[in-house]
């Protein structure tokens, strides 16, 4: 077994610094990255990708550091502004807990690209997870996810990862996916406001990539818009709505990949 310190020396993770670094626009991987912190830990110091007004090339880890660092999975990718986020983060040789969290349909390269770009960034990968959450866009697949049954797994996966991290094993884990990765597709689908919008601008504020002018919600930036549905799902008045038609393709398109439940994966 590879260890990760010179001395061979027992490792406590609860004795080391803790953080969670997550790319969840409507909450369903946070609840997951969450759940897993808390199992590690208890606490952590939470690292937003999404806020894209923060300054991720000024976040320092150490070689003692923790981390869950957590996305969801984009057309069996990770979404852009979360690697390029990430990119940018001083690792150090903190240990990673890498996660992808997708809508029961397929994570393909998400996990691999997720591997590669947190090492690219000093992390040492020690442990990955798939989970299943909510479908973002066609909320009917893998509806009320993660669930009882979820958590049971993700407890378990905790369980064998802080005996992993005791050992003080740095082995890398094998993850399926391909190098090179699938091609990165856009999902096209862009919210739009309806009459009960009242122009508050959160909206605009909370958006990941700035694509929604805070001046006028009515306008959004197709080119940087990826999809996220943040708007849709933090919009206090309801005022963001897909196109109908569009979420009916979309939801006729998932139905056949989305239909047999998916269970957690662990790779250690």
């Amino acid at each position: 077994m590879n260890m990760c310190t010179d001395n061979l020396e027992k490792m406590d993770c609860n004795n080391k610094a803790t953080y969670e670094i997550c790319f969840s626009p409507t909450g369903g991987t946070k609840k997951i990255s969450t759940f897993l912190i808390n199992g590690l830990s208890g606490k952590s110091m939470n690292i937003d990708l999404s806020d894209g007004n923060m300054a991720f090339q000024d976040i320092f880890l150490s070689a003692e550091d923790i981390a869950v660092v957590a996305v969801p999975s984009y057309g069996g990718r990770v979404p852009a502004p979360a690697a390029e986020r990430l990119s940018v983060i001083h690792g150090n040789g903190a240990k990673a807990i890498i996660v992808c969290v997708y809508g029961n349909r397929a994570y393909e390269d998400t996990l691999v690209e997720l591997q590669d770009t947190v090492q690219k960034s000093g992390f040492i990968v020690v442990a990955a997870i798939a989970a299943v959450a909510e479908h973002s866009i066609a909320h009917q697949y893998a509806a009320g996810r993660p669930d009882s049954e979820d958590y049971a797994h993700l407890k378990e996966f905790v369980s064998r990862i802080k005996e992993k991290l005791s050992e003080g094993s740095c082995s890398m884990p094998v993850i399926p996916g391909n190098r090179p990765y699938r091609k990165a597709g856009r999902a096209g689908i862009v919210p739009k406001k309806t009459g009960s919008c009242t122009k508050c601008g959160i909206c605009a504020m909370k958006c990941p990539v700035k694509a929604i002018d805070k001046a006028n919600p009515a306008i959004v930036d197709k080119k940087l818009c990826i999809s996220c549905m943040r708007c849709v799902s933090i919009c206090p008045n309801n005022a963001r709505k897909v196109n109908g038609l569009l979420l009916y393709i979309v939801s006729k398109m998932l139905k056949k990949v989305c239909s047999v439940r998916k269970e957690c994966e662990l790779y250690l």
